[in-house]
């Protein structure tokens, strides 16, 4: 499948995540374990929280890549899963509309994610880290798609 990725710039805005949340829990518990049991104490509290900031990184990559999507000609397919790989492919027929959402770090890093709604309650077809000019692209395409495909129904 020749899947189109998120943006790079999701990539970034999760690390920069990650970072400010390592920071916070390194600077709070560093201080408090510092000032309970010492310097090596507040040292060892820092070191761990710079381990556990990496292992998040790690998770946070490997996400950050397992997500795709490709537009086909009946159809669109989303991909996405780390441990247990997910392939949703949503009919454009079967396409309720289309929305668009972007909270105020992905505004900041010029980013939506694109929800597809199916009269399904189950389908998670969603595309996140999508430019926000190209995500107004394919939520205008798919939402065409959508209703030339269910005007045959």
């Amino acid at each position: 499948m020749d899947a189109r990725k998120p943006s790079p710039r999701l990539w970034l805005l999760r690390c920069l995540q990650v970072a400010i949340v390592a920071l916070l829990a390194g600077g709070a518990f560093g201080a408090a374990a510092g000032a309970a049991g010492g310097i090596a104490a507040g040292l060892g509290v820092a070191g761990a929280d710079v381990a556990c900031a990496l292992v998040a990184l790690a998770f946070v990559r490997r996400r950050f890549r397992a997500w795709g999507y490709e537009e086909r000609g009946e159809d669109l397919v989303v991909t996405r899963g780390v441990m247990f790989r997910r392939q949703s492919v949503v009919p454009y027929g079967r396409m309720q509309f289309v929305d668009v959402t972007a909270g105020p770090f992905e505004r900041l890093f010029g980013l939506a994610t694109v929800r597809l709604h199916t009269a399904s309650p189950v389908s998670d077809a969603r595309i996140p880290g999508v430019v926000s000019g190209e995500a107004a692209r394919l939520r205008d395409r798919l939402a065409a798609l959508g209703e030339a495909r269910a005007a045959g129904l």
